[in-house]
């Protein structure tokens, strides 16, 4: 049967782990929330001892030898392990399926076997997803719809001990406009600022930030997940507000300096340590990956030092002075998609 994280979350902690799960969805949130109860499960049963496998440099898939080697390998250190394997796109393809099967059919009694998968649809499982619903759990983080968030917001709010009415519940859930992260980090403040009374809209209203505001934290994340009509609106908003493209430059270009350095790295779980890229951003980082390589990168970078060029007044020699807003959304657009790279060839 099919779970909702939420679900999975709860069942780890109510008795001994299952040989594997599989936690998979477009909703990163959900997705590294029930991977964290998996792991804090394990080691609060005692299983410190992790392998992680997924695709590294040039791989489109983890090395699946490498993991059959380790399944069979007793540990020098643990009586038991926890074994994560990270799908990006939701396919392991032939090798990887028969693993995944394999391992299913005789798990071992020493291994936990946890998948992860940042993208999937109905046409994404298969007899290896089958093989672990048969000896395990599989939970899909499916997108929350407009009409469930009022009823995530408030599980959430009871879960950190709030307690929120209906209209002030309802405030929250149009001021982040579906963005989960956002929502988790108002409830998280909220759980700071408020002193345990009732929520009504009043104070909800004095308490939570206006995500409508479209802050450049959540431009970037929008352009690096792939988002493009939300860059759009979120940069037309700024606009408005009065933002200057100078003062959003500055982390544009850190972020970019980020995927530059991990796109040219070879090991990219400790390009994340190295980078100090947090957990629950990796599955952004990783979708940016996919699309482009570190040459594409690089011209990002000197793409945003045009911008900051033409927000300061120094357009090229022979050339008419552009609109820097204009030019900042040619550049997160071609960040979020591919095909709109062609937007910087015209004025490059």
């Amino acid at each position: 049967m099919e779970l909702k994280p939420e679900q999975l979350a709860a069942q780890v902690h109510a008795g001994p782990l299952r040989p594997a799960y599989l936690i998979a969805g477009p909703e990163p949130l959900r997705v590294l929330e029930a991977a964290d109860a998996v792991r804090a499960a394990a080691r609060a049963q005692g299983i410190n001892e992790r392998e992680i496998f997924e695709a590294e440099g040039n791989q489109r898939e983890p090395d699946w030898a490498g993991m059959e080697a380790s399944f069979n390998a007793p540990s020098l250190f643990a009586s038991t392990r926890l074994f994560e394997v990270r799908l990006p796109t939701g396919k392991p393809g032939t090798e990887g399926a028969r693993a995944i099967s394999e391992f299913c059919a005789n798990p071992p009694g020493d291994i936990t076997l946890l998948v992860t998968a940042g993208d999937w649809s109905r046409q994404h499982g298969g007899k290896w997803s089958d093989a672990i619903a048969r000896i395990g759990s599989v939970a899909i983080a499916w997108p929350v719809k407009p009409h469930e968030l009022p009823g995530w917001i408030e599980s959430r709010l009871r879960s950190r001990g709030l307690k929120a009415d209906r209209d002030a519940v309802q405030l929250l859930a149009d001021r982040v406009e579906g963005n989960l992260l956002a929502a988790a980090q108002e409830i998280e403040k909220l759980k700071l600022l408020s002193n345990g009374e009732l929520l009504d809209v009043a104070r909800m209203e004095d308490l939570v930030a206006d995500a409508a505001r479209f802050d450049v934290f959540r431009l970037i994340d929008a352009a690096m997940n792939g988002q493009g009509a939300q860059v759009s609106r979120m940069l037309r908003g700024l606009r408005g507000e009065g933002e200057a493209v100078p003062a959003l430059l500055g982390m544009v270009i850190r972020e970019l300096q980020t995927a530059s350095a991990l796109a040219r790295a070879g090991n990219l779980a400790n390009a994340f340590k190295a980078q100090r890229v947090w957990d629950s951003k990796q599955p952004m980082y990783r979708r940016a990956l996919q699309r482009h390589d570190a040459k594409r990168w690089d011209g990002f970078l000197a793409q945003a030092g045009r911008v900051d060029s033409i927000a300061k007044g120094r357009p090229r020699r022979g050339q008419e002075p552009e609109d820097a807003w204009i030019a900042l959304e040619r550049l997160l657009l071609a960040v979020a998609e591919p095909r709109a790279s062609r937007l910087l060839a015209v004025r490059a």
